[in-house]
């Protein structure tokens, strides 16, 4: 899951021209992607031994973008807090929506800008 994750996010950075290029790295010790460009957020994903039946990706709790994930894409992802989108490993991971909140977060510095001027 986690690969397919991080594929995903390779690919929706490289369809939108703001993002670019994504750097890849290591942040409290779980894997994270953050656009070269500036463009957007820090993206984590992780699975914890103590959830062993979910995989979690993170976004920056300062942001609307879990609370946007829950108000547009609840039918179809769950959000814990203000901070992370839980996917649970015995249910087939939610494309369409996962890719939505993946893509809002990969240009959220980016699109605000456009929208306020």
């Amino acid at each position: 899951m986690l690969l397919t994750i991080r594929g995903w996010l390779f690919d929706l950075a490289a369809q939108k021209e703001a993002v670019g290029t994504l750097v890849e790295s290591l942040k409290w010790g779980e894997p994270a992607w953050r656009p070269k460009s500036g463009a957007g957020i820090t993206i984590r994903a992780d699975w914890k031994e103590k959830t062993p039946d979910q995989v979690m990706v993170f976004f920056d709790c300062k942001t609307d973008l879990i609370d946007r994930t829950r108000s547009l894409l609840s039918n179809e992802l769950t959000c814990e807090g203000n901070r992370a989108i839980i996917l649970p490993l015995t249910k087939p991971l939610s494309e369409d929506a996962l890719k939505t909140a993946l893509g809002w977060a990969l240009s959220y510095h980016h699109d605000r800008k456009v929208s306020a001027g």
